[in-house]
């Protein structure tokens, strides 16, 4: 239900920009009946979109998590230009030259740093909302009403990030949600638990027993599960006495 709420609000927003860019006309699209400028614009936010579900996760990963905010939204903004500019060549049957490609470029970049400081203040309210929403409540009883009815009794051990997916391990098995790693961190911030790698978190709970295997540590659930321990997190883990 979650991936289709989500595959939902993904064309509701594609659909929402498509009509609005055709409603202004913009680019000297005001020309054009309005179905055909609607699909045009909707075929290009899908594209942009598109491209933003692939580029957001890896930049807001935990590898460029010193990067200020307005780094990462001009970063994102920069890459997603790059597909939404060829996209709008290839609609518009526009001669390749190097002239038209930068005035091009620049006018799709101007709007992706302003449709990607929108969402990026949206979501940032939607989080800070939520925390101040529900002050008391257990982080990990929260993050576990994501999962079916049936894990919600289950003792979360660990959830590790695969593609725009989570896999969570739990005492009762594992399931898979859609969601961002960076998000679920953010989200069990006050659990008690810690992110191990740049692919996993996990919850004290969960952590059974530690092993060695060539310097590196693994952390193993009681599903059998080893979880690497990255250099970058070695020193909370151990803080935590997950590891030795």
């Amino acid at each position: 239900m979650r991936i289709v709420i989500e595959i939902a609000k993904f064309c509701g927003i594609v659909l929402g920009l498509g009509l609005l860019f055709a409603w202004l006309g913009v680019y000297n699209t005001g020309n054009l009946p309005f179905l055909q400028r609607t699909a045009f614009w909707t075929v290009t936010m899908a594209v942009g979109a598109g491209s933003s579900y692939l580029v957001v996760p890896y930049l807001w990963s935990e590898r460029f998590e010193a990067w200020p905010g307005p780094f990462k939204i001009a970063a994102v903004a920069i890459l997603v230009s790059f597909p939404v500019t060829v996209s709008l060549f290839v609609m518009n049957n526009s001669p390749f030259r190097l002239d038209i490609i930068l005035i091009q470029f620049v006018y799709v970049l101007i709007i992706s740093l302003i449709i990607s400081t929108g969402m990026y203040v949206a979501r940032t309210f939607e989080q800070s909302k939520a925390a101040t929403d529900q002050p008391g409540e257990d982080p990990l009883e929260r993050f576990m009403e994501r999962l079916p009815v049936k894990f919600r009794t289950a003792e979360l051990h660990a959830i590790s990030s695969e593609d725009h997916y989570l896999r969570v391990h739990t005492s009762l098995g594992e399931e898979m949600i859609l969601m961002r790693l960076a998000d679920a961190v953010r989200e069990l911030s006050g659990a008690d638990g810690l992110q191990v790698h740049r692919s996993w978190w996990v919850a004290k709970q969960g952590v059974q027993d530690e092993r060695r295997v060539d310097g590196r540590s693994l952390l193993v659930l009681p599903s059998g599960t080893e979880v690497p321990v990255s250099r970058s997190y070695r020193s909370k883990a151990k803080d935590a006495g997950l590891i030795r």
